[in-house]
């Protein structure tokens, strides 16, 4: 080893490199592979024709989440393709000895949010998953990415893909955020500064103030954005608040192992002097709550301002007005007091227990707007029973809301929860692209207190009034 200094990124991708190649991709090894009904059954049918097996299959684990159904989760999947692809999923596990949370198993629920609550996801390791929000589990300090269907395969059968080294990226935010600006403000307001292509080949580090004093949950929601600049995937180098959430956690190491680990935990953290390809710093106090206008989600703002000008936005005019005109929206209007139709909470973004804290909170004693249609998604079983726990149920049903059974739901119209055309939703996902909730269906990317206050209000709000 040399003495120089090194990134977070660098100490954690170096030590899984099983062979570097020539002026080419280094042969990377994985040591959790995260696998779902969606992306997994043509990478099995690989493995079948080519008459070969799971080489780790301890290292993957799979669960049921993208085409499930979020009510009556104890009938059979309605949907053809559906149920094959959740079929597909219990038989390949049994097949290969993989562990299976399917529909109506305890632990299941959205990927992204039951391998950090479950202790799979842990510092220093490489995850992947055919899932471009694997960066979520980058809050850990872990190399986190999504990969396709040909990659999954190639994983399942030797635990290691071909992967050529990103670029390296800082962003540090330092200051003290306003009321109600959330994690998920914190990245939409990145993304609107770095546009959805300006981290494009690079691994993006969070630093400063705001990640430090930052729950393991908002972590979460941060790096599960990452993709949505165009980086390979972001992290946060782990401290006492990573431990702190670790520690206790069913799959997570005990006793000696514990402390051996944490002593190797201690040491991922980019060294003073290391260099990054590109750095970004930012102040917290510029930072308002966010909404996106247009249709992706660099087209984001803070929530008092009007819908900027073409002149005033990078890519074009003639991209920006067929935007603005699927969105249905005008430059120079204001966001606040716009009705809306849909609240969607939930998703690997916010779909874990403080984001459902947050929404009550604004909800608590207030009812649910006649004209929106609410859809409060649990991002798992161990969260549904910590919101009926917690009260925050009995908060949501007094309003006139209901609870849905865990699921990726709304975020991408895979499954039955899809927006209608022309119907506007404030949701707490992550993409807002043409048709992401349904053919036709307008996005409005927000906070949880974002969305609560629209829900109650039943037009976009800023939930700074509420509070």
């Amino acid at each position: 080893m040399s003495n120089q200094a090194s990134t977070l990124f660098d100490k954690v991708w170096d030590a899984h490199v099983v062979r570097k190649i020539e002026d080419g991709p280094d042969v990377f090894f994985i040591d959790r592979h995260f696998i779902h009904e969606v992306t997994s059954p043509v990478a099995f049918l690989g493995l079948e024709t080519r008459g070969i097996g799971v080489m780790y299959p301890e290292r993957t684990f799979a669960t049921a989440d993208h085409n499930t159904p979020t009510i009556n989760q104890h009938l059979p999947v309605q949907d053809p393709l559906s149920a094959n692809q959740l079929k597909a999923l219990e038989a390949n596990a049994a097949k290969y000895g993989i562990s299976h949370w399917g529909l109506g198993h305890a632990r299941n629920g959205i990927v992204h949010v039951v391998g950090p609550e479950n202790g799979i996801t842990l510092p220093g390791m490489t995850i992947v998953c055919g899932d471009s929000h694997t960066s979520t589990h980058g809050a850990f300090g872990a190399i986190a990415f999504g990969i396709g269907t040909s990659e999954v395969e190639m994983v399942l059968s030797s635990q290691c893909i071909m992967q050529p080294k990103p670029k390296k990226m800082r962003v540090n935010v330092n200051g003290q955020l306003g009321k109600g600006v959330t994690p998920k403000d914190v990245t939409l307001y990145i993304i609107s500064k770095l546009t959805t292509a300006g981290a494009t080949g690079y691994f993006v580090e969070y630093a400063g103030d705001v990640f430090e004093n930052m729950s393991m949950e908002g972590r979460m929601t941060v790096c599960n954005m990452s993709i949505e600049m165009g980086a390979r995937g972001g992290m946060i180098a782990p401290d006492e608040t990573t431990f702190a959430y670790i520690n206790g956690r069913e799959q997570a190491p005990k006793g000696e192992k514990w402390d051996k680990a944490l002593a190797y935990w201690k040491t991922l953290k980019t060294d003073e002097g290391a260099t990054f390809d590109k750095e970004y710093n930012f102040d917290a106090a510029d930072i308002e709550p966010m909404i996106t206008y247009g249709t992706n989600p660099g087209m984001g703002q803070g929530i008092t301002r009007a819908i900027p000008t073409s002149d005033q936005v990078e890519g074009g005019k003639a991209t920006y007005d067929k935007s603005l005109n699927y969105m249905g929206f005008h430059e120079n209007e204001n966001m606040i007091g716009k009705p809306i139709d849909y609240v969607f909470i939930g998703s690997c973004t916010n779909g874990r227990i403080e984001d459902f804290r947050a929404f009550a909170s604004i909800v608590k004693g207030r009812k649910k707007a006649d004209n929106v249609t609410a859809w409060i998604v649990p991002g798992s079983h161990i969260v549904e029973a910590q919101i009926k726990e917690e009260g925050i149920l009995d908060i949501l049903t007094d309003a006139g809301f209901e609870l849905r059974q865990p699921g990726c739901s709304a975020c991408l119209a895979m499954n039955d929860d899809k927006i209608p055309a022309g119907k506007y939703a404030v949701s707490t996902s992550n993409r807002n692209f043409e048709g992401r909730q349904g053919p036709g269906a307008r996005t409005l990317l927000a906070s949880p207190l974002v969305a609560a206050a629209a829900a109650v209000t039943g037009v976009v709000t800023d939930p700074r009034t509420l509070l």
